[in-house]
């Protein structure tokens, strides 16, 4: 998508006019808005970052980029790991931070409707007095439109599902300007196509989202967490299998390999061991935690795992779990100023522990650090490969450990993808993964989006 710099001056005079000194062609806005976090891919700044407040605001910058087939890159907290705000055709980055207002909430309910600039840890800081809690967290405090756009899911999916099974409706900024609702707020509906599903995961490549219903659940009566480290990983692994084929609810269960623990405790200031460990959650009532809690140490147990180490109030488990979202950044502080390369399939968890032994032992073979990490309770897990983005060596080989590990997965019946999305570091797997099916999701695009200005670049080649 080619257009001049007579256009975007244009275009920009046009945006001026409407926005003020919320819109801005300055080199360092147009450079943070072209990037993600700390994975390798190159600044790709777009021309043009306009920040509005209001659906209304997003259709007239929909309309304006439409007349003049300018692409238009949605930005949330810029926290995506696979390139999806890079501006690779440059155009207009449309910020949502000023669209973070929480517009209902119903309590009876249980659902609220948000912009989407709204982000996780604010929602439930304002959903606590009521008893209620959104249940997404993929450790990054994220936008709620950035998880929609991504099908985000995180530590508590286990228990809670993942985005896709949180959101009740939108309301989205389609390329010729309309906005349309893809649902009311009725817990279930037959009526039509299920569009909400349709846009959830479609990485700003369809629309633009300005309102977002989503459900809630209430605060538990009881929490409780633990920590149990194992010899092996797959000692870890097999615990949470086990847990969840027993039918125990598992509230979260996360595997982290010594390596992992090595950074959380430099990067933290932590002393947990540094060894293979199952950070674990419990929820209900009090009785029903005690009961979750001795049954998964015998479990635990009779797969090479020590006493658990229960953390003690609501501080020592906010400490727990900040210390397991801190684990990517942590992850990168092991090499200073290396970049990285991401990975996060998943797979049934029947073939979770195969799948994890058999990447085991490429990172062991490998020349740079690789912690892996990842939610087991649903077949999910990462690798942070930190590579030398300098090195052609060291990038071959961090492509060729993930493509294998992609394969690998795919084999399995699994993903290559389970929560970071396509966005431009995995296109070439998805056409692998789900064949012909890729041609449907290109006739849908083209369907709703003939000029090709939303996100462009991203999700599907061609």
């Amino acid at each position: 998508m080619v257009h001049s710099s007579e256009q975007i001056t244009q275009l920009y005079a046009e945006l001026a006019d409407i926005f003020g000194d919320r819109v801005s062609n300055a080199a360092e806005i147009r450079a943070a808005h072209g990037m993600d976090v700390v994975s390798f891919y190159p600044v790709k700044p777009p021309d043009i970052v306009a920040f509005p407040e209001s659906t209304e605001e997003v259709q007239r910058i929909v309309d304006l980029c439409r007349e003049n087939r300018i692409p238009i890159i949605p930005f949330g907290a810029g926290s995506s790991v696979e390139g999806q705000v890079l501006a690779l055709s440059g155009g207009v980055c449309v910020d949502f931070s000023r669209m973070n207002a929480i517009l209902e909430i119903h309590r009876d309910d249980l659902d609220c409707t948000v912009q989407p600039g709204v982000t996780r840890t604010q929602l439930n800081d304002a959903l606590r007095p009521h008893g209620l809690f959104f249940s997404v967290d993929p450790g990054a405090n994220a936008t709620i439109g950035g998880m929609v756009a991504t099908r985000a899911s995180g530590t508590n999916s286990v228990r809670y599902g993942t985005m896709k099974d949180n959101v009740i409706a939108l309301k989205v900024v389609i390329p010729d300007g309309r906005a349309i609702t893809t649902a009311t707020r009725a817990r279930k509906s037959s009526a039509g196509y299920d569009l909400t599903r349709l846009f959830v995961g479609s990485e700003g490549t369809l629309g633009l989202f300005t309102e977002i219903t989503v459900r809630l659940h209430p605060i538990p009566q009881a929490v409780a967490a633990a920590v149990c480290s194992f010899a092996e990983i797959s000692g870890a692994v097999t615990t949470v299998i086990r847990t969840l084929q027993a039918g125990i609810p598992l509230a979260r269960g996360e595997a982290l390999c010594g390596l992992t623990m090595s950074a959380i405790n430099r990067y933290s200031g932590t002393s947990y061991r540094e060894e293979p460990m199952l950070f674990l959650e419990f929820n209900g009532t009090e009785s029903a935690v005690q009961e979750q809690a001795r049954a998964v140490q015998e479990i635990a147990r009779s797969h090479g795992g020590e006493e658990m180490v229960w953390e003690a109030g609501e501080a020592g488990r906010d400490r727990l779990w900040e210390a397991r979202h801190d684990a990517f950044l942590a992850a990168v502080q092991l090499r200073p100023g290396a970049r990285t390369v991401t990975s996060d399939v998943c797979v049934p968890i029947s073939r979770l522990a195969d799948c994890m032994i058999e990447t085991a032992a490429d990172i062991a073979a490998a020349s740079m650090p690789i912690p892996m990490f990842g939610h087991v309770g649903d077949g999910n897990f990462h690798l942070v490969v930190l590579v030398d983005p300098e090195s052609t060596t060291e990038m071959a080989e961090a492509k060729t450990l993930t493509t294998r590990l992609v394969n690998r997965a795919i084999s399995m019946d699994g993903t290559c993808t389970g929560e970071h999305g396509i966005g431009i570091g995995t296109i070439g797997s998805l056409e692998k993964e789900l064949g012909d099916a890729v041609d449907v999701m290109k006739s849908i695009k083209r369907a709703i989006d003939p000029l090709g200005i939303m996100n462009p670049g991203k999700v599907l080649a061609g």
